[in-house]
């Protein structure tokens, strides 16, 4: 099952005892913040948690899946997770 960002609210507001709305609001705050850095290139480092990371792919040849057509796709910018390794252990017992 999924963890949405309801239920990371609602266990904030069980585990704090916050109003809901108070609960959302420091979800949704933290999230932005989080877009933020990242949107401008910044790497966001969670100690203990793990490093959401920007990159830069450039351009390469692909291929149209539906005609199977040659085709180049355009440099981009993509977003990844490395988990710290606290978390790998405790993920992995």
């Amino acid at each position: 099952m999924t963890l949405t960002k309801i239920q990371i609210v609602e266990s904030i507001q069980n585990q704090t005892g916050f109003p809901k709305n108070r609960s959302s609001e420091i979800v949704e705050t933290l999230l932005e913040i989080i877009k933020r850095t990242l949107t401008s290139g910044e790497d966001v480092l969670v100690s203990g948690f793990g490093k959401f990371c920007v990159n830069e792919k450039k351009e390469r040849k692909g291929r149209n899946p539906a005609t199977g057509e040659d085709m180049m796709l355009e440099p981009r910018k993509v977003v990844t997770f490395k988990c710290s390794g606290k978390l790998r252990d405790k993920i992995n017992g």
